[in-house]
């Protein structure tokens, strides 16, 4: 495919070789793109003289970084009610699933997203994004059944991200590889960069936050260390690097190689299965990674393989290059 093509192109043409396609894809990746245009413009802004309902920036202070959130969540929610083929969405940010209005038609897919992660550190700068997935429903029920948005990650039928910062990248995938696009700010659109990625099977990085290392139990201590400890047959020490942005660190370590890892904290009783959600940021980023030839585990179980029992559940995770992530499940599981 010839660098340069615009998203859109991109997708039409796959949806091209699938004489089954019905557009739905299409019309849900195009107005995704056109959200993430608009959350773009607003992130932009948060560190100058923007402001929400009179709330200045000065500081990017809690009440204005969750304005920012919401109006991310919003754009979202409003940019893909009317698409015609969502059964209903579910955000990071709602308790309960986000029901298409009565005014627009329904189809067969759910949308799943965090619409503005690590959105604390916009004002450090660090890049921050919006993690999507898509499911189709199982069968005819109405709106409403939690069983159609439960299902494991391996059901996934597509999966993406957006990344504002520097360069405005989207990530994605239909399970036919991975793909990624950079935003032309002269055109306003989308263009392919990052055709077929393909993370490296081990990587020479990993990617954790070592404040939390005294609330970590002994056997994850022991994966820090081992990616820590000098050893040049294995290309050891690996570099450090950490942002405190899942999707900027996880971004990094697809195109470069490398392993994330957010360990549940056994001994802080405000996390015992770790802080990363489920179905609306681990999900997602598992799917792609591994449709690039990677892992995801939570250290015991394979993370796409896991039934989901709440909207809003949180899991431990390693992900990342295979050889890297295979590695910690080991040394977790006593194997090493």
């Amino acid at each position: 495919m010839t660098k340069g093509i615009t998203v859109t192109e991109f997708i039409l043409s796959r949806q091209r070789e699938r004489p089954e396609a019905t557009g739905a894809f299409t019309s849900i990746l195009s107005e995704l793109t056109v959200a993430a245009k608009i959350i773009a413009k607003k992130v932009d802004k948060a560190n100058l003289s923007d402001n929400f309902d009179g709330i200045e920036p000065e500081g990017v202070g809690e009440v204005y970084v969750q304005k920012l959130r919401e109006y991310a969540n919003s754009t979202v929610i409003n940019r893909l009610s009317h698409v015609g083929y969502l059964a209903c969405m579910v955000s990071k940010m709602n308790t309960d699933l986000i029901p298409i209005p009565e005014e627009y038609p329904k189809g067969r897919y759910i949308l799943i997203f965090d619409p503005l992660g690590s959105i604390t550190n916009i004002d450090v700068p660090v890049s921050v994004g919006t993690v999507f997935s898509i499911l189709r429903k199982k069968g005819p029920r109405e709106f409403g059944l939690m069983a159609d948005v439960l299902q494991p990650g391996y059901e996934q039928v597509a999966a993406g991200y957006f990344i504002y910062g520097s360069s405005k990248i989207m990530v994605y995938t239909t399970g036919d590889g991975v793909h990624g696009f950079t935003l032309q700010p002269s055109i306003g659109e989308f263009l392919l960069s990052h055709e077929d990625i393909s993370i490296p099977k081990k990587g020479k990085t990993y990617s954790v936050n070592e404040g939390n290392y005294y609330f970590w139990d002994e056997k994850v201590q022991n994966v820090v260390e081992y990616f820590k400890t000098p050893d040049i047959k294995t290309g050891r020490p690996y570099g450090a690097r950490y942002t405190g942005s899942f999707v900027t660190d996880f971004h990094r370590n697809l195109l470069k190689g490398g392993i994330y890892m957010y360990p549940a904290d056994s001994k802080d009783p405000s996390k015992p299965h770790g802080k990363l959600m489920l179905l609306c940021e681990v999900n997602p980023l598992a799917f792609i990674v591994e449709q690039a030839g990677g892992y995801a585990s939570t250290g015991t179980e394979h993370i796409l393989d896991i039934q989901p029992e709440h909207l809003h559940q949180r899991i431990p995770v390693f992900i990342g290059s295979i050889e890297d992530v295979r590695m910690a499940e080991r040394i977790l599981q006593g194997r090493l």
